[in-house]
């Protein structure tokens, strides 16, 4: 099985079997799903040896085409001209694999691939979620030569961009977690860096450090009468601030 694709689900144990099928056969395939889904790792799978273009790349990957017998083709919803690119496939008898977003169809492309399978977002995938973070905390592990333990119990899953939001989430929280106050601080300076320049910067930034502490603590308090008065603050003034940066409480809030 291939090391990069996870099929802990019965979905995405069915989609390696189809791909592992297609290793055998001559034909042409089309994955489609959401970015982040796993499309390109089986296309690998599929075609290990393959060159791989992106169909925006529309120039780069006719002129590829000459004297090569196999192909994967990423994105070909983004082809200006997808017709051409299969009409030239198919006279140079090139076999190809593609990959193309969930909602896609065209015509052409309809009659020119004999299989088509849709690998489902990881929102409906909640056993191969579980896979994957597993993955991605011994990446993390080997990338920053740590042995500590990811804590899991309050972590809830990025899935916006499935695999890759869910990979970076990992990376992010496997870092932070025991992070010291110096290290804290100096990434917060180099984040303001390049940024300050105006003549009301101090406002401007201040909820770097207030909504954090205000997220922090209305999930452990439970009560804006206790954090209120874990934090020194009347509570009104406590709603005040979190009026003023109710954008961002309500995406770190849930």
């Amino acid at each position: 099985m291939d090391a990069s694709y996870i099929t802990a689900s019965s979905s995405s144990a069915q989609a390696f079997k189809t791909a592992t099928l297609l290793k055998a056969l001559s034909v042409n395939a089309l994955i489609t799903g959401e970015h982040g889904v796993g499309k390109r790792s089986l296309t690998h799978y599929i075609l290990p040896d393959a060159p791989v273009f992106d169909a925006s790349n529309y120039d780069e990957l006719l002129a590829a085409l000459e004297g090569i017998k196999s192909v994967i083709i990423t994105n070909i919803e983004n082809s200006p001209n997808i017709k051409k690119v299969l009409d030239t496939l198919s006279s140079k008898n090139i076999r190809v694999v593609a990959t193309a977003k969930s909602s896609y169809y065209d015509k052409d492309a309809d009659k020119f691939f004999s299989v088509k399978f849709e690998i489902p977002p990881l929102k409906e995938r909640p056993e191969d979620v579980d896979a994957l973070i597993g993955k991605f905390i011994k990446e993390a592990s080997l990338l920053f030569c740590s042995k500590d333990e990811f804590r899991v119990k309050s972590f809830k899953p990025d899935l916006t961009q499935n695999a890759n939001s869910l990979r970076r989430q990992v990376m992010v929280n496997y870092l932070l977690q025991d992070i010291q106050e110096n290290e804290l601080m100096e990434i917060v300076q180099n984040y303001l860096f390049e940024r300050l320049g105006s003549n009301n910067d101090y406002k401007k930034f201040l909820h770097l450090y207030e909504v954090p502490i205000i997220r922090a603590g209305v999930k452990r308090f439970r009560s804006q009468l206790q954090l209120a008065d874990k934090l020194g603050l009347n509570r009104n003034t406590l709603r005040k601030k979190m009026a003023d940066n109710i954008n961002y409480l309500e995406k770190g809030i849930k």
